[in-house]
């Protein structure tokens, strides 16, 4: 009697599933792609800029990447991803490698709403252990936080990537990145950073937004002298007006599907993939390799992803074809 419930259980849930992915396609169709793509035929023939990163070439015209996640934060609803101790930190970033991370990147406050607020101390103190053993264990390390004090206290313990979650403060970060010889992800956030949003402002094409705020960021950056640089619209961000997940969800399609117009700028576009667990419930861990495919059909170059084997089969299946 139990197997049969969990038989049934089991079977619901792959039902329901599925309803999730259709939910999601049917709103897609290769006349909508089709015509994207024709209005903007010359963004889809850019190139971007290549770099090595802590002495790793990234030939993102060729080839993405994948940056696997750990969570120092309790906070962070991912449960398979948190980490609280440097140890655990440190035995997952290996086990990430292995499933084919090129990156880790750290955070230590959560970006949820209701999360903690941080200070720098505290920051610096679940960051620095384990960004130090890391890369002790030659693993690429990205250090995500809007602290100046904080980024440069990564940055000198050896973070190859600074992962800039806010934009006060970014000419003084900046300036710290290019003296170090980092390289630096810009998020895209309407606010003084990830944790002080409130409405997203729709009043505008999203994507036209996004290349004028990354525009003035990256020009404020190679200004400054940082060199590598890559771009992340902040899809992940708990912005007011997002909580739906209607709304949210289209959002997040459409700026995946219009990121090869943001690499018009000349530089790799980074994604954190999201969840969407109103329509995956139960299987919100299938939702980052759902969105990597149309990630990965917008020519995004880096996927931030909980999921690495995951999503490593995704974009290994789609090379396929």
């Amino acid at each position: 009697m139990v197997a049969c419930s969990t038989h049934a259980g089991r079977a619901t849930s792959d039902l329901r599933f599925g309803f999730a992915i259709y939910d999601f396609v049917r709103v897609l169709n290769l006349e909508q792609l089709s015509e994207l793509l024709q209005n903007n035929r010359a963004a889809a023939q850019a190139r971007v800029k290549e770099f090595a990163i802590g002495g790793r070439l990234f030939a993102f015209n060729s080839r993405s990447a994948i940056m696997g996640v750990i969570n120092l934060s309790p906070d962070s609803w991912y449960r398979e991803s948190v980490c609280l101790t440097a140890e655990s930190a440190i035995q997952r970033g290996r086990v990430l490698r292995e499933q084919g991370a090129e990156i880790v990147d750290l955070g230590a406050e959560s970006t949820l709403a209701h999360a903690e607020r941080m200070d720098d101390a505290a920051q610096s103190g679940k960051l620095l252990p384990a960004i130090k053993a890391l890369r002790t264990a030659n693993i690429l390390v990205s250090a995500e936080t809007y602290q100046p004090a904080v980024a440069r206290a990564c940055l000198e313990a050896g973070a190859n990537i600074l992962n800039l979650t806010g934009r006060a403060n970014s000419e003084e970060i900046f300036h710290m990145v290019a003296d170090l010889d980092a390289a630096v992800i810009i998020c895209y956030v309407q606010g003084n950073n990830v944790r002080e949003v409130r409405d997203f402002d729709f009043r505008a094409d999203p994507v036209a937004l996004m290349e004028d705020y990354f525009s003035r960021q990256i020009e404020i950056a190679t200004r400054a002298g940082v060199e590598k640089i890559l771009i992340d619209p902040g899809l992940g961000f708990y912005y007011r007006n997002l909580q739906d997940s209607a709304v949210r969800v289209r959002h997040q399609m459409t700026i995946f599907l219009n990121t090869f117009r943001l690499r018009a700028l000349g530089f790799p576009v980074c994604h954190a993939l999201p969840h969407a667990f109103d329509y995956f419930g139960e299987q919100v861990r299938c939702a980052e390799p759902f969105f990597a495919v149309l990630a990965a059909l917008g020519k995004t170059d880096l996927f931030r992803t909980h999921e690495v084997p995951r999503i490593k089969a995704v974009l290994d299946t789609m090379k396929v074809f």
